[in-house]
């Protein structure tokens, strides 16, 4: 065992009555020997080692042995943390509160959801439909599916009369599923449990059954071995999954690696959206009021994202990035749906737009720097209203059937919990319906959006928030999160942890890169393949705006961030170590020139390339991975790894391979660890009682390699001795 001993010689300055002084404990780490096995793979005649290897092998008793004495090495250094009670008493305090979702109507019911504050699982109630909510019963509670809370509930859907429910349930965080079929009115189990789908939603035909989507079970591990072959099924009720019906997928020369299936809320069409990656889908649609009826090809290709939104009659709306970067809605007739044909609805506009449809009308929820705005329309494409929102900040669920008459909609951001508004279709009215009873005083924080400059001149937009009165003087511990990649925007949110952080003075700041969708299919572009660095580049502007505004400094400076945001966070800290004082990626992406191996990593070709692409492109990808871009000799910032062993999205021997580079390479005395949740996957489903262990860990890990020896909310910070 290799034993690193991190010394923090520093003097503390305490605000009280009397001046004392007093030194951070001293911690020392264990670290395991990674061993390093002779692997090389040679890319464009060049060859490249990749030691850890083994450590891919999430089914070897020497990978389970090494993940054991990872934890054992990093929870030896959380535990001297002396705050790390403390900060988990303020958190479960905060996490207490009662949690409800908005209602909605199937069948004869009424159903939401409500976590008390602190269940691991949210719970699902109805109660007869327009009966008093008071009287609302448990329908489901996952709680009861395990006791550690380990097993949640994936995706509900109802039959078109509401008297069957299907559902899916998640084992251990894992992306594989199984369905179960209940009886409504008894909650009985119909038949038995379909097994083994993954990606998947559940769409009715009537009462009689439901389309899914799934792949064959891989050969070797099912958490890590290749997924690439997306199949869609239809399961008719009372038979066997065996006798399910292949709808479309599984011919080898197309592979799709995603096929999602969805019927219309008439029962007029079956829409299938064949994916290659994560952008861009196919488009067929099949009339099932007519026997044979073949599938119709609206788009046989992948160079946009388009989607059938809502049908009147043979009449279609989709909705389409196709010649429109921020989206559009069109129509055309099913009898000849090509996009020659298609004509404007709600047209393109400087904004990018996210249509939905509720009770007769359509919703056009706009993104303008990363805040909602919602406009109604009618079936003629009129404009009714602009939604009035109560504030600034994120807004969502503009969905109900047809037939409804008032919908709830979300609304949150940085400092406000998330409230759910009831709105009445017709007249435009809306009323606060449930507001959180929370220990957290809103008004005492304020979030400012700022511009700042990326390195090749593009203004990038970023959410800074803080306590009110916060003076900036360089010292503030700040986290810096970010993601950028795959089209996904960062809207303003409100979460629990957050809230704990900026009690203690903390800021938390969230720039909207270049990869994300803030700003449309142009802005997701220019942070893809080989302009993959520009999102790297303004994350790094970002973390330089607070330094060089006196909002924070590298000493005081922490970056975060998951999944796609892991990487982000690899290869910032890999780029720029001396940027920040602590890194946390979190199930990152980290390997990019074996990404594409594992599960249903190819479809993410879109956004990175893979090495095999071209010399160029594995010259780009080599060039900025993680793994491959730990230097021997450098000082490198605390780091806290973190992932779940049931990852199966992004796997976990990313993070076990980076760490072990960082392990054996770090010149500098801050540790370099990794925190492995057990029964944890990609995030989804985490039951409650792991989330707050693992923020409290993060932030404790953080606060103290910052030089805090207790916490920063009682004004005891640290001085360079």
């Amino acid at each position: 065992m290799k034993k690193i001993l991190f010394f923090f010689a520093l003097v503390f300055i305490f605000v009280s009555c009397k001046n004392e002084s007093k030194s951070l404990k001293t911690v020392s780490v264990n670290y395991p020997e990674t061993k390093k096995v002779d692997t090389i793979d040679t890319y464009f005649g060049e060859q490249v080692a990749d030691p850890y290897r083994w450590l891919e092998d999430d089914r070897s008793e020497e990978t389970e042995k090494w993940v054991s004495q990872q934890n054992e090495a990093t929870f030896g250094f959380l535990d001297n943390i002396p705050y790390r009670e403390e900060l988990k008493e303020r958190l479960t305090k905060l996490w207490n509160y009662e949690k409800i979702g908005a209602p909605y109507t199937e069948g004869d019911y009424t159903y939401f959801s409500k976590n008390d504050g602190l269940q691991n699982q949210s719970v699902i109630y109805r109660y007869k439909k327009g009966a008093n909510p008071e009287t609302a019963e448990i329908f489901i509670d996952p709680n009861k599916f395990k006791g550690d809370g380990t097993i949640s509930l994936g995706g509900l859907s109802f039959s078109k009369n509401g008297q069957i429910l299907a559902y899916s349930i998640s084992e251990g965080g894992s992306d594989w599923r199984k369905i179960l079929v209940m009886d409504v009115e008894s909650k009985q189990i119909m038949e038995d449990t379909l097994v083994d789908i993954k990606f998947s939603g559940m769409s009715w035909y009537k009462d009689e059954g439901f389309y899914y989507s799934s792949y064959d079970k891989p050969k070797g591990s099912e958490l890590s071995a290749k997924t690439d072959q997306h199949k869609v099924y239809y399961h008719k009720l009372g038979t066997k999954q065996s006798e399910d019906q292949l709808i479309y997928g599984g011919t080898p020369e197309e592979k799709h690696r995603y096929i999602y299936a969805g019927v219309t809320e008439d029962d007029r069409y079956l829409v299938i959206t064949p994916r290659v990656s994560t952008s861009g889908n196919k488009l067929y649609i099949k009339d099932l009021s007519k026997a044979n009826a073949p599938l119709v090809e609206i788009l046989g290709h992948t160079d946009s994202d388009s989607n059938i939104i809502e049908n009147e009659g043979s009449k279609l709306f989709i909705m389409t990035n196709l010649n429109a970067p921020n989206q559009r809605v069109v129509t055309v007739d099913a009898s000849n749906p090509s996009p020659e044909n298609w004509i404007d609805f709600i047209p393109e506009t400087e904004n990018v737009l996210r249509p939905s449809t509720a009770g007769g009308y359509f919703f056009a929820v706009y993104m303008i720097d990363a805040v909602s705005k919602v406009f109604q329309y009618d079936y003629k494409g009129s404009l009714v209203r602009e939604v009035e929102l109560p504030g600034v900040g994120s807004a969502g669920g503009f969905g109900a059937k047809r037939k409804e008459k008032e919908l709830y909609f979300s609304f949150t951001n940085y400092t406000t919990p998330g409230s759910i508004y009831k709105y009445n279709i017709e007249n435009g009215a809306s009323e606060l319906f449930r507001k959180p009873s929370i220990d957290f005083d809103s008004e005492n924080y304020e979030s400012k959006q700022v511009f700042y400059s990326s390195k090749d001149g593009t203004k990038v937009p970023m959410i800074i928030t803080h306590k009110k009165g916060l003076e900036l003087n360089g010292k503030n511990p700040t986290i810096l999160y970010g993601y950028g990649g795959f089209n996904i925007s960062l809207t303003p949110s409100f979460r629990i942890t957050n809230a704990v952080w900026m009690e203690q003075g903390g800021i938390y700041a969230v720039p909207n890169l270049r990869g994300g969708g803030e700003y449309g299919k142009a802005w997701h572009d220019a942070g893809t393949q080989m302009k993959k660095q520009n999102v790297f580049d303004d994350f790094i502007a970002a973390a330089e705006y607070l330094i060089d505004n006196n909002y924070t400094s590298s000493e005081y400076l922490a970056i975060r961030g998951g999944s796609n945001g892991g990487l982000l966070v690899g290869a910032t800290m890999t780029q720029r170590p001396d940027l920040m004082k602590v890194a946390l990626p979190a199930v990152g992406v980290l390997d990019m020139l074996r990404y594409h191996t594992f599960t249903a990593g190819a479809g993410w070709a879109y956004d990175y390339g893979t090495a095999q692409d071209s010399k160029e492109m594995f010259n780009y990808l080599k060039g900025y991975s993680p793994v491959h871009n730990v230097k021997k000799g450098v000082e490198y910032p605390a780091t806290l790894v973190t992932t779940g062993d049931h990852d199966d999205r992004v796997v976990p021997a990313h993070s076990f391979k980076f760490v072990a580079e960082l392990q054996s390479k770090q010149a500098g005395k801050s540790p370099t660890l990794i925190r492995i949740e057990t029964d944890a996957g990609h995030g989804a489903g985490t039951p409650v009682s792991k989330q707050i262990e693992q923020a409290v860990d993060i932030f404790g890990f953080t606060l103290y390699n910052m030089g805090f020896d207790v916490l920063p909310s009682k004004l005891n910070k640290k001085i360079k001795g």
